[in-house]
């Protein structure tokens, strides 16, 4: 999902041209930009028609004519084209122009995970209609651009943090209007509400509210079911300036007994483990396995179903990814998210999740909400 209206105070040029050395260190001669946070990123537009290309150096932007004052003011270090055509097609049409004139340009990068058979299709048909189809080849890459992504900057982290505090501040909002009977839903409408009235832009994903028995479902969505005594998760994030904030925290409503308390303890002290193991040069993997390790002291590890966290910027879901398998190293400029869960079905679940920054000397807690187990 795409997140935010509007990137501000961006270095687009700079951005753009590690891209281009990017390219030309992989013998890449053009690139079809076609995916919409890769484009925000590298030029600044929001709007959800654009193609961005690129030919030896020659930045150019697509759009048609709905987003002509928009392009206007956003796009940054490249050329604003608009046409009666989609997008695509008039990309296409002059990248074939131009591997007509040039015989040196053949080598065309597609972000392979962005791109649909139909989109290749496209491409290639419309650049065949103008240059023969042995002049170039389609070369599918990943992770182009979501390289350059996974580092922030320091405009990116003052972003991050406004969004990260705006989603914070609503918390104690919500524990005030949380109350038995009030349905999941409805739950879920009063944290949009006070976000969107606090500043977001938007929220950075639908908000989950899982009660009672279904705060055992990781992922559930908001239902008509009434709050009543037990567990209630609460996953939400907002968008600020074009970036994502995540964050969980689980009350409890009513009386809670030991058990129950001791469940809550645990995924905390899963928690803990896991940020104090998040350090540049650490593989994603060795901090997923310090979380579990406490989890499987407690006899609880079978309960934890996920990963332990990922990336968050422009999108909700980026790199790294921390779980078993997981080898790549982290560094500072890393955004994650730490968020061990335990889920017991027919009884309840507990997740606790904050975004963390890696530094060079280990990581700041950017999430300032309080994970004392609150309780109703």
């Amino acid at each position: 999902m795409f997140c935010g209206h509007a990137i501000h105070q961006m270095n687009h040029l700079a951005r753009l041209k590690k891209l281009q050395t990017q390219l030309e260190r992989d013998r890449l001669d053009a690139v079809f930009i076609l995916h919409g946070a890769n484009i925000r990123y590298l030029c600044g537009f929001t709007g959800s028609s654009g193609v961005l290309s690129c030919c030896r150096g020659d930045w150019e932007f697509f759009t048609d004519g709905r987003y002509t004052e928009q392009a206007k003011k956003q796009v940054k270090g490249a050329r604003i084209r608009v046409d009666a055509v989609p997008p695509i097609a008039s990309a296409a049409r002059l990248m074939g122009a131009k591997l007509k004139r040039s015989r040196s340009v053949s080598r065309i990068a597609i972000e392979r995970e962005h791109v649909t058979l139909a989109m290749e299709a496209r491409l290639s048909s419309e650049l065949e209609r103008v240059a023969s189809k042995s002049r170039f080849r389609m070369i599918e890459t990943v992770g182009l651009v979501e390289r350059l992504r996974i580092k922030k900057d320091e405009n990116e982290l003052d972003q991050i943090r406004k969004s990260v505090n705006l989603a914070s501040s609503v918390f104690p909002e919500v524990l005030r209007v949380l109350k038995p009977g009030e349905t999941e839903n409805s739950l879920a409408a009063e944290v949009e509400y006070l976000a969107r009235r606090a500043g977001a832009e938007k929220m950075s994903f639908d908000t989950i509210v899982a009660s009672g028995s279904r705060s055992a479902l990781p992922h559930a969505r908001p239902s008509l079911a009434r709050i009543g005594r037990g567990f209630v998760v609460l996953d939400y994030g907002v968008i600020v300036g074009g970036y994502c904030s995540d964050m969980t925290r689980t009350v409890w409503l009513g009386r809670a007994d030991r058990a129950m308390r001791n469940l809550y303890a645990a995924v905390l002290e899963a928690q803990l483990a896991g940020i104090a193991a998040v350090r540049s040069g650490v593989e994603a993997q060795q901090v997923d396995a310090a979380a579990r390790k406490i989890l499987r002291g407690h006899k609880l590890d079978k309960y934890f179903t996920h990963s332990l966290g990922h990336g968050v910027g422009i999108e909700i879901h980026e790199s790294p990814r921390l779980a078993k398998g997981e080898m790549q190293k982290l560094e500072a400029g890393m955004v994650i998210t730490i968020e061990p869960g335990v889920y017991v079905a027919g009884k309840g679940g507990v997740r606790i999740e904050d975004m963390i920054l890696v530094t060079d000397t280990g990581c700041e807690v950017l999430t300032p909400t309080s994970k004392e187990l609150v309780i109703r």
